[in-house]
């Protein structure tokens, strides 16, 4: 398990690390923040495209020798990215630097399932998303210190020596991959692949082109998007050798678990989003203490991560999912009926009961889908797990987003009054509310059928 936290710890450290550095690399390049935010997109949109595909490969040509890869690719771009000369190459070690996080990210949670005896796999899950939980706290707080101390070269360079440590390990300790002959050598669907990353690489896109203000460009390019995800449905039903086998996602468990996945982590990254605006404007906030709020969500899930596990390997993966929708929809509940008279407690104590639900449900809905997975399409089914997760964040980031600076009132929520901050908070965390009761009515019906 060291190897594979580590792993998982740096590809999530590396998710949120890079914000802290925008208006210092802005600065440093000459660039426009516009420019700067490819920064983050280029790794977000390396993970989301590439995901399943790292795992379809482990699957076929071995874990252990992908994972290695991946890792190497992962420590050689951090390299990159802290010598880059201009924010152009900066982007684009970026961009690879996600390749890697999508290796590490993907086959991580494949290997949980590999070496550990099912009764043991929930813990092992909780554990690698505490890790999860533990970089995307820490990313924020480790840039900025590192800036202070040592300049923004030093928040990419520091991932180096970890990835290496986890590289060794991993090479040392990982189980060797099984022999496979070349007669029994399945091609690999190079078609899927390519249709799979343009379709999701265009919705990413369309997420994140105008940073969650909906046009005309932005519908077009969804639109698209969908319709390339229909063609890949068409190829993979005819493939020889699918990148994902339709059998897979003809399963209802299956489909029901990853779109579960997506709209509670689309919940959870509106936190994130309207989070700073209402503590800011509403409860009159220092920056200190709003960055101090806000780790509250990832601290909890952080802490509940393992037990969670225990948990789900106690009472079952079921049961324990149904249990992390109910706290998730009754911590939203609270967030959209809250008053600002309650000040910062009357919003930690719905943010800790949403993200103990959060981890309870995505430690035990990992665990349940892993479980059924066969052997051999374990790594394409972690990388549709972290997949899900992905766009979800992305969703929840551009669609919630866009929602909350509209209900209050202007383009720009950080101009509006607090009065509409407010409403744009109970509008939002209503409507995931929704989203999540639905959900959970759904795994119910699911359970009874």
């Amino acid at each position: 398990m060291v190897p594979l936290c580590l792993a998982m710890l740096l590809a999530s450290l590396n998710t949120s690390i890079a914000n802290a550095v925008l208006p210092t690399l802005s600065a440093a390049f000459r660039a426009s923040f516009q420019h700067a935010q490819w920064i983050v997109v280029a790794y977000l949109l390396s993970v989301t495209v590439l995901v399943v595909v790292v795992g379809r490969v482990g699957d076929l040509i071995g874990r252990r020798r992908v994972m290695l890869i991946g890792i190497a690719v992962f420590a050689a771009a951090s390299v990159a990215c802290g010598f880059a000369s201009d924010i152009g190459v900066l982007i684009g070690a970026r961009a690879a630097q996600g390749i890697g996080a999508a290796t590490m990210m993907s086959l991580a949670v494949a290997f949980a399932s590999d070496v550990f005896p099912k009764e043991e796999t929930g813990r092992a899950v909780g554990l690698l998303g505490t890790m999860s939980a533990v970089g995307t706290a820490l990313g924020p707080t480790a840039g900025g210190l590192l800036i202070s101390g040592l300049g923004w070269r030093a928040v990419f360079l520091v991932s180096v020596p970890v990835a290496v440590a986890a590289l060794i390990l991993a090479q040392r300790l990982l189980p060797t991959d099984p022999k496979r002959s070349v007669e029994g050598r399945v091609p690999f669907d190079y078609a899927g692949m390519a249709i799979l990353a343009v379709s999701l690489g265009a919705y990413a896109a369309s997420m994140t082109i105008h940073r969650g203000q909906f046009g005309p460009l932005s519908v077009a390019i969804i639109v698209a998007a969908l319709a390339g995800l229909v063609v890949f449905y068409v190829v993979e039903s005819r493939a020889e050798a699918p990148l994902v086998p339709i059998s897979m996602l003809q399963d209802r468990l299956m489909r029901l678990g990853l779109g579960s996945s997506v709209i509670v982590s689309a919940v959870m990254m509106s936190t994130l989003v309207v989070g700073p605006f209402y503590l800011s404007k509403v409860l009159a906030l220092s920056p200190l203490q709003i960055g101090l709020a806000l780790s509250i969500g990832p601290v909890i899930v952080a802490l509940i991560g393992v037990p969670a596990g225990q948990l789900a390997d106690r009472f079952g993966t079921t049961r324990m999912t149904a249990a992390g929708l109910a706290g998730l929809a009754l911590g939203s509940i609270a967030l959209a009926t809250s008053s600002s008279a309650h000040g910062l407690l009357g919003y930690a104590i719905p943010i800790i009961v949403t993200s103990a639900g959060y981890a309870v449900f995505q430690t035990a809905n990992n665990t349940l889908i892993m479980s059924s997975a066969a052997a051999d399409q374990r790594g394409v089914v972690g990388g549709l797990l972290n997949l899900s997760r992905n766009l979800g964040l992305i969703t929840g980031a551009s669609a919630l987003g866009a929602l909350f600076a509209l209900v209050s009132g202007m383009t720009d929520p950080s101009r509006a009054l607090p009065s509409s901050i407010a409403l744009g908070m109970r509008v939002t965390f209503a409507l995931a509310a929704a989203l999540v009761s639905a959900v959970l009515v759904a795994q119910l019906l699911q359970r009874r059928a």
